[in-house]
């Protein structure tokens, strides 16, 4: 018998049921990560808490990834080139993870590819030989391996110390010094303090692996004095300070910029920027709307590695060589950033999105800051005969994060000018990494002490800065190349006969063997990529120029093991052909590598470097010798770069700037 409307009505309800469990069957198993968002919207944008969730599920749902696994990297994979320039919005995109997988138990070390899109592990391979980038995992191992050595218990308790819990313990990458017995191990280093002062001549290298001491350094015993109290010494000279008045930018219409997602426009600057664990910031796609005319300058650029080698050969001291990035990843160590102190009170702030070792993902809350800053004078002529000024004052936009890796605080700033300047400032400060000498021991020669003193029996070491940027250049477009520009003065003679006259001369760049220079002061050195298709109104190629600031030679010798893994170190200027593989200077496992990575080894191939899609890496030197006023907490020190442009634009881009 006919069951009614009432029937068809249960009917139709159970349809749609139907209907609706196969859609959200669909949506979550078979199409795009749900978790994308407007994620989706760029393929470079960084990836979401969920997106990293959804990798870390697949990861174990295909069983590549235990409870005891550990993750070094989880990132965006990063689409290929050409993919990203022929992007336009609303085209589909796939987004892809990339992981790094640590396997304690057997020591191995894993790569893995996870597809979002589709919902699955694309690639897992083995990597052997390599060890990731230290965990807090590791570090926290290390304390208890060592306190529970009976070596170590004695060597503290003759140097008079009782309570054993009042020793901080140190960590140090393991680095590579041919030391027997290392090799194939996860190996980290112990340094010693009590009560603010270091504990000299003992260290402990510890396999983490095992789970056991490998050698106790133990030079002898140093008396430990007291050494000044930092909070103290801060509180005492309060009352000789007198602080300055109240100083406010203030943007009452608000900021010049505007954002959509991740792209920032400001002025005649357009670009994109994102964050990972290794390298921190990164900015995409920076471009320059040039009379109507949006024109590419670089499609990403970034710290590809750095290292801070200490010049102290003592067996306390000689491991202290720091690859803050490939040894630490230095991304995840990002600070939250204090407005009004880190960064002006007015910055736009934006949170970064990490993922810790076992697979959870967690925000760092306000990380990056985004603010414009009083860029002083721009232009200016006052004219005499008719006693008028013409000048223009000038603004910059700077995006900036910091990071705090052991004792040091590094900040990063890319300083966008409105004449199509592109600056990066590095900023350092923190603490000194110091020793303890005996009451005394300071009046040696600064020689022995292989630093300088800076306050009662502590010494400030010698050490070096090495910081390398990869610039992936792309002057109005992937056809690029790159002269070097060197200044010399004329000889005295007949077409120089009052000895002023000197010329500058530029030398094309041909192949990798030539991309790797030195710096020349008696030449005024510096390197300009140009576009040799498109010329200006001049008739020259466009052009940008890359003008170095501060910078040092390495003092580590030729075939010290912190050369060997640092290569990227022994030139300022280097220059490759563009190849995706290659994207950290001393090569993607420098953590116990013996080197000969990175620069040196892909420079080897020699391809050309004229026409090309070319990427560059500078490599700016900080010596440091330590000063008493950086003690106890160092003032911030500026170094960095410009690029510049150079035959780019055919006259002053900056001609109509208002008043």
């Amino acid at each position: 018998m006919p069951c009614g409307p009432l029937c068809s009505g249960i009917a139709q309800l159970w349809l749609w049921r139907i209907a609706l469990c196969i859609w959200f069957t669909l949506a979550t198993f078979s199409g795009p990560a749900r978790a994308q968002g407007p994620h989706a919207a760029f393929p470079l944008d960084p990836l979401s808490k969920d997106e990293m969730q959804t990798a870390v599920t697949l990861l174990k749902a295909a069983g590549k990834m235990q409870e005891s696994s550990r993750l070094a990297i989880l990132a965006l994979r990063e689409p290929p080139k050409q993919a990203v320039l022929n992007f336009k919005p609303g085209d589909p995109i796939v987004r892809e993870a990339f992981a790094v997988v640590y396997e304690r138990a057997a020591n191995r070390t894993y790569e893995a590819t996870i597809d979002l899109t589709h919902r699955r592990v694309a690639d897992w391979r083995q990597v052997p030989g390599v060890q990731p980038s230290f965990l807090e995992e590791d570090d926290l191992l290390l304390k208890q391996i060592v306190q529970a050595d009976s070596r170590w218990q004695e060597a503290m308790r003759k140097r008079g110390i009782t309570d054993l819990k009042k020793v901080e313990i140190g960590t140090s990458p393991g680095g590579y010094y041919g030391l027997p017995n290392e090799n194939g191990l996860r190996v980290r280093r112990a340094t010693f303090s009590y009560e603010g002062s270091s504990i000299a001549g003992v260290a402990a290298d510890v396999d983490l692996t095992h789970g056991k001491v490998l050698r106790l350094v133990d030079t002898g015993i140093l008396k430990i004095p007291k050494t000044p109290d930092a909070a103290a010494a801060r509180k005492a000279a309060e009352k000789f300070f007198q602080p300055p008045k109240p100083l406010e930018i203030v943007q009452p219409q608000g900021p010049s910029f505007t954002l959509e997602g991740n792209e920032v426009a400001w002025q005649n600057w357009r670009f994109r920027f994102g964050t990972n664990s290794l390298e921190g910031l990164v900015l995409y796609a920076v471009r320059y709307q040039d009379r109507g005319r949006l024109r590419s300058v670089l499609y990403r650029a970034a710290l590809s590695e750095m290292v801070v080698p200490y010049a102290d050969p003592g067996p306390d001291w000689f491991f202290r060589n720091f690859f803050d990035e490939g040894e630490d990843s230095m991304g995840r160590y990002a600070d939250s950033l204090e407005p009004g102190v880190d960064c002006p009170a007015h910055s736009k702030l934006f949170n970064a999105v990490f993922a810790d070792e076992k697979g959870k993902a967690f925000d760092v809350p306000r990380a990056l800051a985004l603010y414009e800053n009083d860029g002083g004078l721009m232009w200016k002529h006052f004219d005499r005969d008719h006693h008028r000024n013409e000048a223009r004052a000038a603004r910059d936009l700077v995006l900036s994060w910091i990071a705090t890796v052991g004792n040091y605080d590094y900040g990063f700033n890319w300083v966008f000018h409105q004449d199509g300047t592109l600056e990066m400032v590095v900023l350092l400060t923190g603490t000194l990494e110091t020793k303890t000498v005996e009451q005394g021991g300071a009046s040696a020669p600064h020689e022995d002490l292989y630093g300088q003193p800076i306050a009662t029996n502590v010494v400030g070491t010698y050490h070096q800065h090495f910081f390398n940027f990869r610039l992936d250049v792309d002057v109005d477009g992937l056809r690029n190349s790159v002269v070097e520009m060197n200044t010399r003065a004329l000889p005295p003679g007949p077409s120089n006969p009052y000895g002023n006259a000197f010329m500058m001369k530029e030398t094309l760049l041909r192949g990798e063997h030539d991309g790797k220079r030195q710096l020349n002061m008696s030449a005024s050195r510096r390197w300009k990529i140009i576009n040799a298709s498109l010329k200006n109104s001049l008739g020259e190629p466009v052009g940008y120029m890359l003008m170095p600031g501060e910078n040092s030679i390495a003092y580590a010798a030729p075939d010290a093991w912190v050369t060997k893994r640092a290569g990227f170190m022994t030139a300022p200027f280097w220059v490759t052909q563009y190849d995706p593989s290659q994207m950290h200077a001393a090569g993607d496992y420098v953590n116990q590598s013996t080197g000969g990575g990175g620069l040196p080894r892909w420079i080897q191939a020699d391809r050309p470097l004229v026409n090309q899609d070319v990427v560059l890496w500078y490599t700016l030197g900080v010596t440091h010798v330590p000063r008493p006023e950086e003690w106890p907490v160092m003032n911030v020190y500026r170094a960095g770069f410009l690029l510049m442009p150079c035959g780019f634009f055919d006259r002053n881009p900056l001609l109509a700037v208002p008043r």
